[in-house]
């Protein structure tokens, strides 16, 4: 891993750049409301990257491989970009400066998880019903901000919204052994009440990473400001930034 000056999210001979990953259906907007206010303040610049949906992580990690080009990154992302970004980051820990991961949403396979149970049902609905009955649908079952952000980005990525949400609901993230493997640091914010991105998945994630911290919001924050994601996952970050690794095989409590 690259040095760091005293700034917790700074390269020691110049500013960190931060790619950020939307999670599944989303877009680069939300994310950037997300993170780049509260990384702008630590002197970070963000790189909130739009997916193609006809290959929704192949485009993520060509962000990705591109900004680490210049010289070691902060990669992180909400729900499947934090997926993502933390594999990328375990398979390239000498470009990863560390890891911001907002609303994990499922461990190893996806099959069990509500996020990706989710994703296939509305993929489904799509391609049976057509975007507009579709979105004015989740529109009327959703809180009024999480509505009018996937409106928006479910017309940005349509007609491979579809295709986007199969792929994003097969991903599968780090097991438990590989997140044992990870050593470089993350920084995790959860919702608790989030049954979607359940907290237990944040838990997992914070209990078997070798260096992780856990800091939770709840729906109505993220509503009224998304960029407590991002300063949740910041304040998280900088709590384990600096202390080594635990020993391989030693589980703690979130």
């Amino acid at each position: 891993m690259p040095s760091v000056n005293s700034s917790p999210e700074r390269h020691a001979t110049r500013a960190v750049v931060a790619v950020i990953l939307p999670g599944t259906g989303s877009d680069a907007h939300f994310a950037e409301r997300a993170f780049a206010g509260p990384l702008a303040a630590a002197g970070v610049r963000t790189v909130a990257v739009d997916p193609d949906p006809a290959r929704v992580v192949g485009s993520y990690v060509d962000a990705l491989d591109r900004a680490a080009a210049e010289g070691p990154v902060l990669v992180g992302g909400v729900s499947l970009g934090a997926a993502v970004a933390l594999r990328w980051a375990a398979e390239n820990p000498g470009r990863t400066v560390g890891v911001l991961a907002a609303l994990p949403a499922w461990t190893g396979s996806p099959d069990a998880a509500p996020a990706a149970a989710s994703a296939r049902w509305t993929a489904g609905e799509l391609r049976t019903h057509g975007l507009a009955a579709v979105t004015a649908a989740m529109v009327a079952s959703s809180p009024a901000w999480l509505g009018t952000e996937l409106a928006r980005s479910w017309r940005s990525q349509w007609p491979g919204l579809p295709a986007a949400l199969d792929e994003a609901s097969r991903y599968r993230a780090l097991d438990l052994h590989e997140l044992q493997a990870v050593e470089v640091p993350v920084g995790i914010a959860a919702a608790v009440d989030d049954a979607v991105h359940p907290l237990a998945v944040a838990q997992e994630w914070c209990a078997h990473l070798t260096r992780a911290a856990l800091g939770t919001v709840t729906l109505a924050e993220i509503g009224a400001d998304p960029s407590v994601l991002g300063t949740t996952c910041l304040k998280a970050l900088r709590r384990v930034r600096g202390r080594p690794p635990r020993a391989a095989g030693t589980i703690k409590s979130p």
